[in-house]
């Protein structure tokens, strides 16, 4: 099935589309009233949850993702600069961090979600591994887990880290997030070149993060392509605010709608047990953070920021708004998502074995 055809009538739910957007603008124009950070993505985002669970007839298929991220991966592309070339040594011991971060907090969460949840052991591992939703739910059930059950805890994950970045991030002595991670001009003020610049990296970038089977290709392949063309200086220009606004509100509608068809009593269930896991996570990331501060030039948020338990788009654009070094985050959480996707199957094996072998004796 190609991509247009995805959007056939016959294919595509129009109707509970429009309604997610419609009260995903209000929870927009909520945010924006109060003045509370990210408004088109956590207004959106919250308030489609809460329609998700008070069964309001909404849907969001996935297929509009991809386009949003595209949108993204450039605007996050043209943050790049050259002088970020030159520090790109400073980040090697937070790398290396980040492999005993995963160590210490994954375990954690595992003994937590075994101890405390009462989860079996391949839907607590699972669980557990602060890694890609979608890479997680298909290994964990391949190993017999409940992937439903996997793939609510990993939700509320990432549910729980976006909403709440942008108010920890100020009290670890960052700066406001602010209304958006919009910086380009108004829709209409770039000149033809620049939009045929935007749009050849997006298309460009796309088709290459699929070739190339990167994790998040809509994402990384056209901010690959855009910051190469804004690091050789042929183009200086972000994509407008607007569609930038637009593609942070459908990204929040399609995190919210994650949770049509959870039954309220489920989710809260579930919430509660992984306010839990979640503590772990970001209380390690925050530890790891002072620490590495320490030893590193590196300052503590942008650190935590880079080790936060959430998304790669997500903490991208609050890494831009913020105007930390996007590529800095986005480095870590890829090498975070394919360190627990290339080592979570092979340690599973050796916890089980081991467990086995105690049982036999």
């Amino acid at each position: 099935m190609t991509m247009l055809s995805a959007f056939h009538p016959a294919r595509f739910d129009y109707p509970r589309f429009a309604l997610a957007l419609g009260i995903g603008g209000l929870g927009t124009a909520a945010f924006l009233y109060m003045g509370w950070p990210l408004p088109w993505m956590l207004g959106a985002m919250l308030a489609c949850t809460l329609a998700a669970l008070v069964k309001l007839p909404v849907r969001a298929p996935m297929i509009v993702r991809p386009p949003m991220s595209v949108v993204l991966g450039v605007l996050l592309g043209a943050s790049f600069s050259a002088d970020m070339v030159s520090r790109m040594g400073a980040w090697i011991p937070t790398l290396a961090g980040l492999m005993l971060f995963l160590l210490v907090s994954g375990a954690a969460c595992v003994a937590y979600f075994r101890k405390i949840g009462g989860y079996d052991l391949p839907t607590a591992y699972f669980a557990g591994m602060p890694g890609g939703l979608i890479e997680m739910v298909l290994l964990g059930q391949a190993r017999g887990g409940d992937a439903r059950r996997i793939a609510l805890v990993h939700s509320i994950r990432i549910l729980l880290t976006v909403s709440c970045l942008p108010f920890l991030i100020p009290a670890l002595g960052g700066g406001d997030i602010g209304t958006g991670a919009a910086t380009g001009a108004p829709i209409g003020g770039a000149s033809l070149e620049s939009v045929l610049w935007l749009i050849g990296t997006g298309v460009l970038g796309a088709i290459l993060g699929r070739r190339l089977k990167l994790p998040a290709p809509y994402l990384l392949g056209p901010m690959i392509a855009s910051g190469a063309v804004h690091l050789a200086g042929w183009t200086h220009t972000a994509p407008p605010r607007e569609i930038v606004w637009i593609a942070q509100l459908v990204l929040g509608v399609t995190l919210g709608c994650r949770f049509v068809g959870t039954a309220p009593s489920e989710m809260l269930r579930t919430l509660v047990l992984s306010l839990g896991s979640f503590v772990i996570l970001i209380a390690s990331a925050v530890a790891f953070a002072f620490a590495l501060a320490a030893l590193t030039p590196l300052d503590v948020v942008s650190v935590a920021l880079a080790y936060a338990p959430g998304g790669l788009v997500e903490t991208s654009v609050i890494a831009l708004a913020l105007q930390i070094e996007v590529a800095f985050v986005a480095t870590h959480h890829i090498v975070r998502v394919v360190l627990v996707m290339a080592a979570a199957a092979p340690i599973f094996r050796w916890v089980d074995r081991k467990k086995q072998s105690q049982q036999s004796e």
